[in-house]
């Protein structure tokens, strides 16, 4: 039984005085809630920006060493 199944199942079993009061706090619950898309790993590398010199990808290890330098 999946979760909205346990929701519906639970609703189900209660009386039509408490459907108002019910209906609020569902309400309250989801405005509260702002639903968030998980960002990826992927989308998170997309978002990284460097700025450095055109050989810097080909020459690192010259960079990382000292060998160049980023000027």
């Amino acid at each position: 039984m999946t979760n909205k199944e346990k929701i519906y199942a639970e609703i189900e079993s209660i009386s039509e005085e408490y459907f108002e009061e019910l209906y609020w706090l569902i309400k309250k619950f989801a405005e509260a809630k702002p639903i968030k898309k998980k960002s990826t790993f992927m989308s998170k590398l997309k978002s990284i920006q460097i700025d450095g010199p055109e050989d810097f990808a080909a020459n690192l290890d010259l960079y990382l060493n000292g060998e160049k330098s980023v000027e």
